[in-house]
């Protein structure tokens, strides 16, 4: 599993999705209540970018037309959407945010 560097610790605000490219991958990286996650940044129903959506109880909506998913298992909540997006392991090393878009959860 290959970890790289996807962002600053110090450049993410609680509750507020910031979207960086992978590999080629899309990805909302997401501090909240106190952990990091690592989600797809496009919405299984609509492809759309997650990262404008909002951030509460450990999920992230899709601004569109309003599924959220679990950032720790990508699965939907409600309809639109009925598909998970991928989520990615995460490690923090100093003020580092790594992941590694090679192993899905």
């Amino acid at each position: 599993m290959a970890f790289v560097k996807a962002v600053s610790l110090s450049e993410l605000v609680d509750d507020t999705p910031l979207r960086v490219e992978i590999d080629g991958t899309p990805v909302s990286v997401v501090r909240t209540e106190g952990e990091v996650y690592a989600i797809n940044d496009i919405c299984s129903h609509a492809n759309v970018s997650l990262s404008e959506g909002e951030v509460e109880d450990c999920a992230i909506e899709c601004w569109l037309h309003g599924s959220s998913f679990d950032l720790r298992t990508g699965k939907p909540s409600g309809l639109p959407a009925t598909r998970p997006v991928p989520v990615y392991p995460v490690q923090i090393q100093g003020d580092d945010v790594l992941v590694s878009v090679t192993q899905e959860s």
